[in-house]
């Protein structure tokens, strides 16, 4: 019998390179070596996707919601926020590999839609394998976000799984996905395994022309991962044994060294692709904020690659992939800017462009005019740190080569079994304490915490002390992090190299609404 593989988000960039992979694998008898399942919204964009292979499987399309089987390929046409759609699809899989995400700028702007995907479809996920009595036998492989961690700027640029999850401020996709991340790794599930996806470059170049692009300071360092190793790298998950240590586990995805670019570097050389010339002509320094996005450079992303070898692709190939995608106007752009007198009119046009993102109301620029003072807070630090960023000329450009500090995790991780001394140690490094008395040294055997605010809750040793997690109740949002980081010396690490000690700032659930 065939394994049966059901794949969310099939339709997403890093799902739908998955689903080509699944669907091209043959076994020695050159048949498809996987039956597989799609979940799958019934829009507009999914049916013309996904035609062609249900017409190689004689398949006929139906209108609206349906289920769709022959041919070892069923497609649930549905929506993996109701449960019945994900039980359907869930009934006799033997694995379930989910991409699936609602993802910024979408989920900022709608928080509803992103817990319902990010967070409430993971739980029914969870609950229907529980129901259909696969939770010893499923392996589900959960994709989790580089977001979770926030921006991790120099020195502490470098991070690694166990570092405290530090969701930016009105990012509601990194809170979702922590939560979606946080069932997962407590599930009881007996295979589980959660990658923390990193920045997945497309081949589409103009995908970077968002106001979001604005929001990331330009000494962000990037470990990216192209789409195409990405959506490999989940399938091949399907080669790891029952029997391997990678079960139960974390991980950071990234490509490694040679996908490793910061993001001023990234924006100059993406902007000379595009046509528009140096980037230093058409963009103003301080359009770009100076701290509360995401990403950073993995300093164990190499431990997932030697389960999966996901180290495929490197930084140069991303480009040549970008390269090789250009839209015709594009490429004539690129060769107008070489011509002296055109080259002016192209770079006027382009700063207008560029204008225009950050003057529309999720750009820097109308913040900063309009007098947007909890998003100047959160992006800048005040006004007069925004005021005084110089032009592109200036002495005072960041080191992009920094040096980095390794965080400290609150016990001592060199040792090969833990105590519950140890399990003591990392609560009040915390903030808080363990409540549990007694511990049978299983690190998924649950126990009661209890945080710096003396919110109680349950969690595993493994999911406290080696992911990161910690409080759910404090969680964002609201955003509380100046008052978190002055009782929790773990998270202290992560909040006061680009924060003020003495602030005090509070990001009520529905800060978001600022803009609207």
């Amino acid at each position: 019998m065939k394994e049966i593989v059901l794949l969310l988000g099939a339709s997403g960039s890093m799902g739908f390179v998955a689903f080509k992979e699944l669907w091209t694998r043959i076994d020695e008898n050159g048949q498809r070596k996987y039956n597989i399942v799609l979940l799958l919204r019934p829009s507009e964009k999914n049916k013309k996707l996904f035609a062609p292979y249900e017409r190689q499987c004689g398949l006929v399309g139906i209108p609206g919601n349906g289920v769709m089987e022959g041919e070892g390929f069923k497609i649930v046409w549905g929506d993996a926020t109701e449960y019945s759609d994900v039980l359907e699809s869930v009934r006799g899989v033997d694995w379930i590999l989910s991409p699936m995400a609602f993802i910024a700028p979408a989920a900022d702007h709608n928080p509803e839609m992103s817990e319902a995907v990010n967070t409430r479809a993971i739980e029914h996920v969870i609950k229907a394998i529980y129901e259909v009595g696969g939770q010893d036998h499923i392996k589900f492989v959960y994709v989790g976000s580089v977001a979770e961690t926030g921006d991790r700027l120099q020195s502490i640029h470098m991070g690694r799984v166990g570092d405290p999850l530090k969701p930016s401020v009105f990012d509601f996709y990194a809170t979702c996905k922590i939560r979606g991340e946080r069932a997962v790794i407590d599930s009881g599930l007996k295979y589980w395994a959660s990658l923390r996806q990193t920045y997945i470059a497309i081949p589409d170049a103009m995908s970077l022309m968002d106001p979001i692009m604005f929001h990331q300071p330009i000494d962000t360092c990037i470990e990216l991962n192209t789409c195409f190793d990405a959506g490999r790298g989940l399938v091949t998950c399907l080669d790891v044994p029952e029997d391997s240590d990678f079960w139960r586990r974390v991980y950071n995805m990234g490509g490694g060294p040679s996908c490793r670019v910061v993001f001023i570097e990234y924006v100059e050389r993406m902007m000379m692709m595009l046509g528009m010339g140096n980037y230093r002509k058409i963009m103003e320094r301080k359009w770009f904020a100076l701290r509360n996005f995401h990403c950073h450079y993995f300093e164990d992303s190499w431990i997932l690659n030697k389960y999966i070898h996901n180290w495929g692709e490197s930084l140069e190939d991303h480009y040549d992939q970008v390269m090789k995608n250009r839209p015709f106007v594009l490429r004539v752009a690129a060769f107008l800017n070489r011509i002296p007198g055109i080259r002016s009119f192209i770079r006027k046009m382009a700063y207008k462009r560029m204008k225009e993102m950050v003057s529309g109301k999720d750009g820097t620029l109308y913040w900063y005019e309009n007098r947007n003072d909890r998003r100047i807070s959160a992006f800048y630090g005040s006004y007069e740190r925004y005021e005084a960023i110089g032009d592109w000329d200036d002495q005072d450009m960041p080191n992009l080569r920094p040096e980095w500090i390794r965080l400290d995790h609150g016990y001592d991780e060199s040792k090969d079994s833990l105590e519950i001394s140890d399990l003591q140690g990392a609560a009040h490094f915390r903030g808080g304490e363990l409540l549990s008395t007694q511990w049978d040294n299983d690190m998924y055997t649950h126990l009661m915490w209890k945080c710096a605010f003396n919110h109680r809750f349950e969690g595993t040793p493994y999911l406290v002390l080696k992911t990161g997690h910690w409080c759910p109740e404090c969680l964002a949002p609201p955003w509380n992090d100046d008052e978190i980081a002055k009782r929790n010396p773990f998270f202290a690490q992560v909040w006061y190299p680009n924060h003020d000690k003495e602030a005090a700032n509070y990001y009520p659930n529905d800060c978001y609404t600022d803009i609207f």
